[in-house]
């Protein structure tokens, strides 16, 4: 369950979905403290995605959230898992996921955005990242 419920302006950035069968990456988030374990387990973040009537059926959109010391070299975040969406008759649903960050994060996080080959045009679409407070 989520402790914190408000999203900060400052803190989140918007990212237009990729092209099928890409993937791109959000701009990052500065969490403001070189040392992981001032930011770490007290942080939450939390990914969205809209309604995304134009998910081919059975093709996913997946949100993976990735950090960085330096705001240049960004991996997976270790032990956080990713947001899937699955395309069906319709599209998709809206969706998200709120995750307390480890203590182990880096002081940048980002979001990396992957929509499957043939998975449709959902371009006009944008995923969010915000941080929680």
């Amino acid at each position: 369950m989520s402790i914190h419920t408000r999203r900060d302006a400052l803190l989140s950035v918007t990212k237009a979905l990729p092209a099928a069968g890409a993937n791109n990456d959000s701009g990052s988030i500065d969490l403001g403290s070189p040392t992981p374990i001032v930011v770490g387990d007290s942080i939450e973040v939390e990914v969205a995605l809209p309604v995304l009537a134009n998910l081919a059926k059975n093709k996913t959109v997946t949100c993976t959230l990735h950090d960085s010391a330096d705001n240049t070299t960004f991996a997976a975040i270790t032990g956080l898992s990713t947001l899937v969406v699955t395309g069906g008759d319709n599209g998709a649903a809206a969706a998200s996921r709120v995750v307390r960050l480890p203590s182990s994060v880096k002081r940048y996080i980002r979001v990396n955005t992957a929509v499957l080959t043939d998975g449709g045009d959902n371009t006009a679409s944008s995923v969010k990242l915000s941080v929680l407070i």
